[in-house]
């Protein structure tokens, strides 16, 4: 089981959005060290954000996130328009 750590800016996202089912589902599959399911449509990101990850929590709902030692850090929760 992962330990999670969260930046300012996710909780600042996580305020705005809330605690919805979808983020749940896909916070059990990682913190469990699961692979997401296709619908999450989860994917490295490429550049200067390779290190980072993407999913796809609700249609237009992105969460960004990595995975380091044996730590799930939750980066943003947004839409894409919000996030680049």
């Amino acid at each position: 089981m992962l330990k999670i750590e969260k930046t300012k800016a996710f909780e600042k996202d996580f305020k705005k959005v809330g605690l919805i089912a979808p983020l749940v589902d896909v916070l059990h599959y990682l913190i469990n060290g699961k692979k997401l399911p296709a619908k999450y449509r989860d994917h490295a990101l490429k550049g200067k954000y390779a290190i980072f990850r993407e999913c796809h929590v609700k249609p237009d709902l992105l969460l960004v996130y990595y995975i380091e030692n044996n730590i799930l850090k939750l980066v943003r929760l947004a839409s894409h328009s919000e996030l680049f």
